[in-house]
């Protein structure tokens, strides 16, 4: 049980629906901030605007998946009102409240480091990860269906990068019939994929893997599809980025050539924002009750 903890849920989409719910279940006291056109109430929760927030008695404060804007913006689709997350916000908390988001940025980084304030991003935990990776290739899949006009059986489907989401999407399209080439740059992942079955292929000869490409999926925050690569792909290949903005794509160029190229960060939102929150919500519960546990609350 979460009885006694303090946290503000600060702006946010469908997915902090299920964290709310879970951590009012647990009896966690909770403020909301962004969720004033919000039509459900619950128990245990209540709404109010930031600078109504009991802040110095803050045991968390939970922000949405993507942090923060650039600037400090919070980003809500339950309400129409601004929210700005500053460092002088932060340092009116207690020394021990802890911050969550998903990802962070240069400003927010800077905020909870200039506070002094622990920052856990949960985005970079295994566990959550991997777990996402599962309504990523779901979404992915959906991508796929809706944008080509060939199936995804005996297709040539070129997945680059072979981390977690990576190693996911291959072997998802390769249980679907497809044929799976997956680019990396560590020569142990390039046995594993080996093992698995796949092509395997070293990402410094990119420019020469995608001349019978249908559909390339990146998987890698760094520019990897550029403008030469594209020029190597076929006009009907369709480019799939799910890296985080601004992906790893020249978009720009890939427009110039008429090839289809769409950023998809945050399918799991998107997709199936129910189990990706009940993804969140339990992972936040377990730290929660960790903190609690070393002597927080």
């Amino acid at each position: 049980m979460l009885t006694g903890i303090k946290a503000a849920i600060i702006g946010g989409d469908a997915r902090q629906l299920e964290v709310i719910r879970k951590l009012t279940e647990l009896d966690a006291r909770l403020y909301l901030v962004g969720f004033d056109q919000l039509d459900h109430g619950f128990t245990g929760a209540t709404k109010m605007d930031l600078d109504e927030l009991p802040i110095s008695e803050l045991d968390a404060l939970i922000l949405p998946v993507s942090g923060s804007g650039p600037n400090g913006e919070v980003e809500t689709i339950f309400s129409n009102k601004k929210i700005q997350f500053t460092e002088e916000f932060l340092k009116k908390t207690k020394k021990d409240c802890t911050v969550f988001s998903g990802i962070s940025n240069p400003y927010l980084t800077g905020c909870t480091n200039g506070a002094g304030r622990k920052h856990i991003k949960l985005f970079e935990r295994d566990d959550v990860a991997i777990y996402n990776a599962i309504p990523t290739v779901e979404g992915t899949i959906m991508m796929v269906i809706q944008n080509t006009d060939f199936t995804i059986h005996q297709s040539n489907i070129a997945v680059l990068g072979f981390g977690r989401v990576g190693f996911t999407v291959a072997r998802t399209f390769a249980n679907l019939g497809a044929n799976v080439s997956v680019g990396a740059r560590r020569s142990e992942h390039i046995a594993r994929i080996t093992e698995m079955g796949f092509r395997p292929f070293y990402l410094s000869n990119l420019e020469n893997e995608v001349d019978a490409v249908d559909v390339c999926i990146n998987t890698i925050p760094a520019p990897i599809i550029t403008s030469n690569v594209i020029s190597k792909i076929p006009s009907h290949t369709l480019i799939i980025d799910l890296a985080s903005k601004p992906g790893g794509t020249d978009f720009r160029f890939a427009e110039k050539r008429g090839i289809k190229a769409m950023l998809a960060p945050g399918l799991p939102g998107i997709v199936a924002p129910k189990t990706a929150g009940k993804i969140i919500a339990n992972v936040l519960t377990q730290l929660l009750m960790e903190e609690r546990n070393m002597g927080k609350g």
